[in-house]
């Protein structure tokens, strides 16, 4: 039974390695240097490359599906909040926050978290899953 203010099994995800990076960005069609070129991400003024958003939400996708088939997800959105370093470890959590009827369906919205190891949190944002 789902209740309000449960939690999700937290997903940890990472070191999100140089590799990782040159894998997602090539599995993505998302080649900006910005996430792979150490010369480009310094000339950007940045110390160093980091993380597309979007492999971030990736994960949070399969923590979502790991909690509900995936046919159960209504509705996903994310804010991003910070970038994600080269070899950041990242932990992925969910929260129950409200469940409430919705186009005839009981419906639970799930607030969402992704953090780096030094405690820094990415990306904010919600799910509605059916129950």
């Amino acid at each position: 039974m789902v209740e309000i203010g449960q939690d999700l099994p937290s997903l940890q995800c990472g070191p999100i390695t140089r590799t990782t990076l040159a894998l997602f960005a090539g599995a993505s069609g998302d080649p900006n240097p910005i996430h792979i070129d150490t010369d480009f991400a310094r000339a950007a003024g940045l110390e160093d490359v980091f993380a597309h958003g979007m492999l971030s939400v990736g994960y949070l996708g399969r923590l979502l599906t790991q909690w509900a088939p995936q046919e159960r997800l209504r509705t996903w959105s994310v804010r991003f909040l910070a970038i994600t370093p080269v070899n950041a470890q990242l932990t992925l959590t969910g929260r129950v926050e409200e469940i409430f009827d919705q186009g005839g369906e009981r419906v639970a919205r799930i607030k969402l978290a992704v953090t780096t190891q030094s405690g820094v949190q990415t990306i904010a944002g919600e799910a509605l899953i059916q129950l």
